[in-house]
């Protein structure tokens, strides 16, 4: 029998007997019961060879040959038995036939083989107890009726097959049932352990995501503002003295845009809390350990589809973000196609994300370039495009240096496909630049 799982308290490791012994126990064991076997036999073989007119230590060296093969009953149940049958008549082999029916039940040889060998062994058995007796009542050592004979060699052929037999398959059926029980087991822990690994996995695929989110919306968030605040202090710095009030403008500009990347940021920090207290609230409990691995992979499907929506902008904020840029210097054509309509809250904040970012973008590389802004509104998709044409000076960039971290474009990609549109973006025949989106209405 194969062992699987953790070794119980107090028993030796598989492989660790000699020879076919599983365990060093087993082989004392059935030494024990050879040796026993061995003198028994021996002891018989003297009326044996008596009865056949043999020398008595003819008898004795067969006697314990045969007996000593119980010690092979663990390796070769069939031959133990075979054995056992043959020297019935020699009226010897009592324990070695016990021994060899119990091992033969015990073991996983198919049912037929055993009921066939148990039958040999119950007649053979029946035979010789019938002539014994009959021979001891005709020889006048016993004194009893005729039905004695008959009584008395079932009686004994029973009590010699039935219980080794019954014993020995209630032991091989419990051996396997454990050994099934075992290996549910094991094969549960895998499982329990490959559910928990899964739940790592997906927990990590969740903060990446998360990260993700998080940094995409930080960008959208301050870039187009700060950018904005340092195009206007730029243009603060140049007009000071020459124009005191249209740096007065500026500095009122560069004063609203700064608050309004505030309360943008507010308001993300306390979604971002929020959802932080929540997930801390939930893990308070511990966790059975067998429903670590469900718990934990139900977890990490919930926690998107619970997520909460910030409120973010709307595409009826497009005209305010467009005059922003105006009022920074860009100059900027909106043009709105279709009948305009609610959308879905992540479509709206996407849009509006995309033609910010574009915005941003111009800002950066083309400072001075003339853009087009462009909102379809169609059946069944929205659609944009912010085009902007070369700089006045070819490969000119903002004359506030803005950085640009390169992560503008990719964050749009992301948006874009999530929800399933398509995105995109690059350089124009006429040396501008071009993003387009669209995104489902649904």
């Amino acid at each position: 029998m194969t062992r699987t799982g953790e070794e119980h308290a107090g028993e030796s490791p598989p492989g660790a007997g000699p020879w076919w012994w599983s365990r060093a126990r087993g082989a004392v064991l059935d030494v024990t019961l050879a040796v026993a076997s061995a003198g028994e036999c021996a002891f018989e073989g003297v009326g044996f060879a008596r009865d056949a007119v043999l020398p008595v230590p003819v008898g004795v060296v067969f006697g314990a040959l045969a007996g000593s093969v119980l010690l092979l009953r663990r390796r070769w149940p069939i031959a133990v038995v075979l054995v056992s049958i043959a020297v019935l008549p020699a009226q010897m082999g009592f324990l070695l036939s016990i021994v060899g029916l119990y091992t033969l039940a015990a073991s996983e040889l198919p049912r037929r083989i055993i009921a066939s060998l148990a039958g040999m062994s119950f007649v053979g058995t029946l035979i010789v107890t019938f002539v014994w007796v009959r021979q001891d009542v005709a020889r006048g050592s016993l004194t009893v009726g005729d039905w004695v004979v008959p009584f008395a060699s079932v009686t004994t052929a029973i009590g010699l097959t039935a219980p080794s037999l019954l014993l020995g398959l209630y032991v091989g059926a419990r051996r396997r049932l454990m050994e099934s029980l075992r290996e549910r087991a094991d094969s549960l822990e895998r499982e329990l352990q490959l559910l928990a690994e899964r739940a790592e996995e997906r927990a990590e695929w969740a903060r990446n995501e998360e990260r993700t989110r998080i940094a995409r919306e930080m960008h959208d968030v301050v870039a187009h503002r700060v950018s904005l605040m340092v195009v206007h202090a730029a243009a603060l710095q140049a007009v000071a003295r020459k124009d005191p009030e249209k740096a007065v403008r500026n500095a009122a500009l560069v004063g609203d845009m700064g608050r309004q990347a505030l309360t943008e940021l507010r308001e993300m920090l306390g979604v971002l809390r929020s959802g932080v207290a929540s997930a801390g609230a939930s893990r308070g409990a511990a966790t059975p350990l067998a429903a670590v691995g469900v718990a934990a992979a139900a977890a990490a499907d919930r926690e998107r589809a619970e997520e909460p929506v910030v409120e973010g902008p709307w595409l009826s904020e497009l005209e305010e973000l467009v005059g922003q840029s105006a009022a920074a210097g860009m100059v900027v054509d909106l043009s709105v196609e279709g009948e305009s309509r609610a959308y879905a809250p992540e479509v709206e904040q996407t849009a509006y994300r995309v033609v910010q970012e574009a915005l941003t973008n111009v800002h950066k590389h083309a400072a001075g370039a003339k853009t087009y802004v462009r909102l379809a509104h169609r059946v069944s998709e929205i659609a944009m495009q912010v085009e902007n044409e070369p700089p006045p000076e070819a490969g000119s960039a903002s004359s506030a240096r803005l950085p640009s971290g390169g992560n503008g474009l990719v964050g749009m990609k992301e948006r874009v496909s999530a929800l399933g549109g398509v995105f995109v973006s690059g350089p124009t025949d006429a040396g501008g630049f071009r993003v387009s989106a669209v995104i489902p209405a649904a």
